[in-house]
């Protein structure tokens, strides 16, 4: 047994598994999220997360859910690498599969995810499949630069784009739309009826994936899962020691300084308050080190439980789909039948009832999610493919 464990073959499915595994584990998170977002909008959180007047427990899910668009864009970018060199077999361009499947997320996001989330069509929100999908288009284009080049970029734009947060424009000004696309949020159309804002600034995002693609031959064949894990340790390691010093001296990577609070959960609550819109030096440090080691210390993790998380990974965008209609159709039936009971929303009164709720509707889902992803991997057709 333990030689049938080893062999290259079992290998590389334990390393997908771990990529798997991590993924579902950001899109459960996700859910606890975005039933916040439905169910807790009367205590709406600011960006970065308001110290003042944030409870503690209200900060730290929010804090938990900041790791589920980074993992998710960096793994999009590892995924493109082992699409471009499968096992036991000739590489390929990742370009016509990058391309085509960015395009479709882009076209989900404006088609369909919007009105999912708003119920309604008066404003076009532009939000973190756009940011993917960008990045992915991005990612077909710049996968052809040599290796280190790529990953020079994508170092470049991650590490360097905080420098660029003076450089602003005024409604209206030439090159505000273009900058509100790329690093600044803000309403690039406005009319009497409708209006279109980017609220993902896609920059940072499109420098992630670069890292994510970069990663790639660190999960390729020839590597042992020994030397995977202890490469991925050293990292985390080392990004959480660049994190601590430039954040703990207020240095550089986050626009926002952390300061001593009225005791130390609310001076780790300060410590931690990265931004997101768009995702600072800090916010990719913090998110991506701890996914690191989180994928390294998943390298030879199989078990029923990991299993059941590694389902939600396998299928994202039905899963995602899926659970943006269940919660608007959820709140508008719940809203019907009791009413507004926090000004003009119904809402739980306490933040575990999230996630009380984000686990019963992790455990609906389970099984149609685990139904599609077995139709998906077995399915010819390239549109299930893209779900």
């Amino acid at each position: 047994m333990s030689e049938i464990a080893q062999t290259p073959t079992d290998g590389l499915k334990k390393r997908v598994a771990s990529i798997d595994i991590l993924r579902g584990l950001v899109m459960l998170l996700m859910l606890v999220d975005h039933v916040r977002e439905r169910y807790f909008y009367h205590l709406n959180v600011s960006d970065p997360v308001d110290v003042d007047s944030t409870s503690p427990e209200l900060f730290f899910t929010r804090t938990m859910a900041h790791f589920c668009a980074p993992v998710f864009v960096f793994l999009t970018g590892l995924s493109a690498w082992l699409y471009s060199h499968p096992s036991n077999k000739a590489p390929r361009s990742a370009t016509p599969f990058l391309f085509k499947r960015g395009m479709f997320i882009i076209f989900v996001e404006i088609a369909v995810i919007n009105w999912m989330w708003m119920g309604t069509y008066d404003t076009l929100w532009l939000q973190v499949m756009w940011a993917i999908g960008v990045s992915m288009v991005s990612l077909s284009v710049l996968c052809k630069l040599p290796y280190k080049l790529i990953l020079a970029l994508g170092l470049l734009i991650v590490c360097g784009h905080n420098l660029l947060s003076p450089i602003t424009f005024a409604p209206g000004e030439f090159g505000y739309n273009l900058w509100a696309i790329l690093h600044d949020r803000g309403f690039i159309f406005e009319s009497e009826s409708f209006k279109i804002k980017a609220s993902y600034p896609v920059l940072p995002w499109i420098g992630v994936i670069l890292l994510g693609y970069s990663m790639g031959p660190l999960y390729s064949q020839a590597v042992e899962g020994s030397k995977r894990q202890s490469t991925l340790v050293k990292l985390g390691v080392a990004m959480w020691v660049v994190l601590l010093i430039l954040r703990g001296f207020n240095i550089y990577g986050e626009t926002l300084p952390w300061e001593s609070q009225q005791d130390f959960t609310h001076t780790l609550m300060s410590f931690l308050a990265f931004t997101k819109y768009p995702p600072s030096l800090d916010f990719v440090l913090f998110t991506l080190a701890t996914a690191f080691l989180v994928l390294a210390a998943l390298e030879n993790v199989n078990n029923r439980l990991t299993k059941s998380i590694e389902t939600f990974g396998s299928a994202p965008m039905f899963y995602y789909v899926v659970h943006l209609f269940v919660l608007l159709v959820s709140y508008r039936i719940v809203f019907n039948v009791f009413g507004a009971n926090h000004g003009e929303y119904f809402a739980f009164d306490y933040v575990w009832q999230i996630w009380f709720i984000s686990v019963l509707l992790a455990g609906a889902l389970y099984w149609p999610t685990k139904v599609f992803s077995k139709f998906k991997h077995n399915s010819s057709n390239p549109i299930v493919k893209y779900l």
